[in-house]
């Protein structure tokens, strides 16, 4: 389904987040002016960056609810359950997402390397192991592709679960 141009802004711990997302929104079929804030490199802990500016961005994009804007926003789990990374960003919104708002959140289990991971060797991974970076951030593309056809079709059901529940969180975008 393709969208009409429009504005998306992806609040995210670091660049490779942000190359995953906007390929991968695009792969399902979003256009339009990406807006890049992922946390500055070297600054501080990437996790803390998203949850320190959570809620303004929310209070942002609620204010432009008029404009076609959406709000991505990754974060990693680390070591919490992906419903303990979400309650944790709903508890400083003074009114939490509703159904119908173009706000989704994306929480790797563990982190993005994972999802990367298990995307390349289509082999069942352990989310608690902390799978290594990729050299160039662009090099998740095919794997970013692949991810997305795997959405509409179903993922297997070895796939993450922390990915199935992305999958999830995309209708609440694209829909």
């Amino acid at each position: 389904m393709t969208q009409n141009r429009q504005t998306i802004v992806i609040l995210c711990e670091d660049r490779q987040q942000y190359v995953f997302a906007r390929y991968f929104l695009k792969k399902k079929g979003l256009t339009g002016n990406f807006i890049d804030k992922s946390c500055p490199s070297g600054r501080q802990a990437g996790e803390q960056y998203v949850r320190e500016r959570y809620a303004s961005e929310v209070k942002a994009h609620r204010s432009k609810n008029y404009l076609n804007i959406c709000l991505i926003v990754v974060i990693d789990a680390d070591r919490n359950t992906v419903a303990e990374r979400i309650k944790q960003l709903d508890s400083v919104l003074e009114e939490k997402r509703h159904r119908k708002e173009r706000i989704a959140i994306f929480v790797p289990k563990r982190n993005i390397e994972t999802w990367i991971y298990y995307l390349q060797s289509g082999e069942s991974i352990d989310e608690v192991v902390a799978y290594s970076k990729l050299a160039n951030q662009g090099e998740c593309r095919p794997f970013v592709e692949k991810l997305a056809e795997q959405c509409v079709l179903g993922l297997p059901s070895n796939a993450p679960p922390s990915m199935h529940d992305a999958c999830i969180e995309l209708k609440r975008i694209i829909e």
